[in-house]
C-alpha cells in the first residue's frame, strides 16, 4: 500500500512511536511518505528515519512554567496555512493515511475521502478510560484535533477496551533488568524552567539527577548531570536509572514500565491529556504524581521501593499487521494477541 503517514512534531513521544512504526510497515513493504508539523525543522531531532517527509506548520499548543498558555495558543494558531497545506496536499495514488494526531493528514482524509487510521495514545480516549474533567474546550480539542475512521489507541493497560499497550523502542527489549543504577534518576520535565527544577532537586543530594529538557550542553554541578538532547544517551540513562521524574505525557512513562522504573509524574497544567494520564497512573497504582514541583512529594517518592518491569509485547508488529491485512473493523482480535503477548506483570493486571 502507499501510506502517507501524519506525525505531531510537538512531542518527542509522538516522534518515538512514529519512528517504529512506520520503520516495521516499511519492512512490510509498504510505501511510506511522511509528513511532520507543529515544530519548526531545525527544531525535530533525528528525524532522518523518516525520510522522504515533509514538514509543514500545523498547529501547536504554548506553554509556560509548566502551565498551558490558551491565550499565546490562539495568536499562533494559523488555520488559513493549515487549510491550505490540507488542500494543496498530494494524495494521488495514497490508499491509506495514517495520522499520530496530525491534524493536516487527518483533515485531508476527511476531505479527500480517504481510508484513516488514527494512531497513537490519544485515541485511546476514544474508549472508557480515566479522563480529566477538563473544560469543553480541551475535551473537544483532545477527541477531535486529528480524527480518524479507526482508531489504534495505546495505554499503559487495557481497561478492557480494545487498546493496544504502548510502543516501546526495538533497542529496550531484552535487557529490562540490566543495568539500573541505585539512586540514579532521570529527570525529565520540558515545560518548567531548567533553574526550576535544579532548585527542586538540589536538597537531595543522597541521589544522582540526570536532568534532560531545556539544557543546551551537557555539564555536571555536584550530584545535578544535565544533559542535552540524544536520544541514544537518554535511552542509557534510562535504562541505568532506578527512577523517572516527568512530565506526565505518554511514551517516557511506558517505557519506565516496561523496564521496571518507579515514576513521579508532574502533569502539564491546563493539558487534559497530561492531567489524565496522571489520574491514570494513581487510579492504576503505577506511580506517584505532583501538581506542582514538591519537594515534599519528591521526597516521600525518593524513599519508595522500585517496580517490576511491565514487559510490554511489541506493539508494532500488531499495529502493522492490522494496517497490513486491511482488517480494521477487526481492531480487537490484534489488540487482545498484542496483550497475550506482554511479560507476566502487563497481561496479568
Amino acid at each position: 500500500m502507499k501510506i502517507l503517514f501524519g506525525v505531531q512534531g510537538t512531542g518527542n513521544g509522538h516522534i518515538s512511536r512514529s519512528r517504529e512504526l512506520v520503520k516495521k510497515l516499511r519492512d512490510s513493504g509498504h510505501e511510506i511518505e511522511v509528513i511532520i508539523s507543529g515544530r519548526k525543522e531545525e527544531e525535530l531531532k533525528e528525524i532522518e528515519v523518516f525520510s522522504p517527509y515533509r514538514v509543514l506548520k500545523g498547529l501547536t499548543l504554548v506553554t509556560y512554567r509548566g502551565k498551558m498558555n490558551y491565550i499565546e495558543t490562539m495568536f499562533q494558531l494559523d488555520l488559513g496555512r493549515l487549510m491550505s497545506d490540507v488542500l494543496t496536499l498530494n494524495v494521488k495514488g495514497v490508499d491509506l493515511i495514517i495520522t499520530d494526531f496530525e491534524p493536516v493528514t487527518a483533515t485531508a482524509a476527511r476531505i479527500k475521502n480517504i481510508p484513516s487510521l488514527g494512531f497513537g495514545h490519544q485515541y485511546a480516549f476514544q474508549y472508557h478510560v480515566p479522563m480529566s474533567r477538563g473544560n469543553v474546550f480541551e475535551r473537544y480539542t483532545l477527541l477531535n484535533f486529528a480524527p480518524a475512521q479507526y482508531n489504534a489507541g495505546l495505554h499503559w493497560h487495557h481497561f478492557n477496551e480494545p487498546i493496544f499497550p504502548p510502543v516501546i523502542p526495538q533497542s529496550l527489549y531484552g535487557n529490562e533488568t540490566a543495568g539500573a543504577r541505585e539512586k540514579k534518576v532521570l529527570v525529565y520535565l520540558p515545560f518548567e524552567e531548567v533553574e526550576d527544577v535544579s532548585g527542586l532537586l538540589m536538597p537531595f543530594d543522597s541521589h544522582e539527577f540526570y536532568i534532560y529538557g531545556k539544557v543546551k550542553e551537557d555539564c555536571d554541578d555536584g550530584h545535578l548531570h544535565y544533559r542535552g538532547y540524544s536520544r541514544e544517551g537518554f535511552l542509557r540513562d534510562l535504562q541505568e536509572s532506578d527512577g523517572v521524574v516527568c512530565n506526565a505525557g505518554f511514551e517516557l512513562p511506558g517505557e519506565a514500565l516496561h523496564l521496571g522504573k518507579k515514576l513521579l509524574l508532574r502533569p502539564l497544567d491546563g493539558q487534559i491529556e497530561q492531567e489524565s494520564n496522571a489520574l491514570a497512573i494513581e487510579k492504576l497504582s503505577f506511580g506517584m504524581t505532583m501538581h506542582s514541583l514538591d519537594e515534599k512529594v519528591l521526597r516521600e517518592w525518593l524513599l519508595k521501593p522500585g517496580k517490576d518491569p511491565m514487559e510490554y509485547s511489541r506493539t508494532v508488529d500488531y499495529v502493522a499487521e492490522w494496517v497490513t491485512r486491511g482488517e480494521w473493523d477487526n481492531l480487537p482480535d490484534y489488540v487482545e494477541a498484542a496483550w497475550a503477548d506482554c511479560g507476566g506483570l502487563a497481561r496479568n493486571k
